[in-house]
């Protein structure tokens, strides 16, 4: 299945260094903690009030992602329990088109642990109705294992959030919740000061209105951190496929 959906996305690796000369300064501008990992990339730590969350841009995780990958993540300490994914409709397409050669068409017969959790949930989990995703219905499709959770989640701010962002419509984007983890992964070449804002916009987003809907529900929030993705120096290949 991945080397399917390699097949999609097919595409060279962009310059990793290209374009993010201002991205230290801008981050020392706002007290994050800015660090490069050797030449591929970097990593920088902020706040939402007292919630940490990690921005990574470097080699993609993901065969969906190729070239240069965005991550922004934060542990949310919301129930294990709730699987959640939100992702733009040219990316749902391609990963159902490569379920269908894979499973379908070929020899596969059940979907393993080595394919990502977005594309398992995607087979799981019924989409939510055109009428349920309204403004978002051209642009995006949601599901979730509570379905009554990530209507709570659209409902106002994060919608109109998603709403105004502008990118290809071929570009995939995921925001996902899983193991208590808020997720976001966007393929981005150069990673411009002005891109890591306005994604970072978004996830700051969609973590305030996580938080309401987990208040809202009663649900008990234990906030971590964890150790990045990365390692300080390099670039693990196990760790790639997290």
């Amino acid at each position: 299945m991945l080397e399917g959906i390699k097949r999609l996305f097919g595409s060279q690796p962009a310059d990793a260094t290209k374009g993010w000369e201002g991205v230290a300064p801008w981050a020392e501008s706002k007290q994050y903690t800015f660090r490069g990992v050797q030449s591929e990339g970097f990593v920088i730590d902020g706040r939402l009030g007292a919630t940490p969350w990690r921005l990574e841009w470097g080699p993609s995780h993901r065969p969906y992602i190729q070239g240069q990958e965005l991550r922004i993540r934060s542990e949310l300490g919301l129930s294990a329990e709730l699987q959640v994914v939100v992702m733009n409709r040219h990316l749902q397409e391609a990963m159902e088109k490569s379920i269908f050669e894979q499973y379908v068409e070929g020899v596969q017969t059940r979907i393993d642990n080595q394919t990502p959790p977005e594309m398992r949930w995607l087979v799981m989990y019924p989409k939510l109705a055109g009428h349920e995703m309204s403004p978002l219905r051209e642009r995006f499709v949601a599901l979730a294992s509570i379905k009554p959770w990530l209507l709570q989640w659209l409902e106002g701010p994060l919608t109109q959030a998603l709403a105004a962002v502008r990118i290809e419509p071929a570009t995939p984007m995921v925001l996902m919740i899983g193991r208590g983890r808020l997720m976001l992964r966007t393929a981005l070449a150069d990673a411009e000061v002005e891109s890591l804002q306005m994604w970072l916009r978004l996830f700051e987003v969609a973590m305030r209105e996580a938080r309401r809907v987990a208040m809202d529900t009663g649900e008990t929030i234990s906030p971590s951190t964890h150790p990045s993705l990365w390692s300080t120096s390099a670039l693990p290949g196990d760790e790639r496929k997290k």
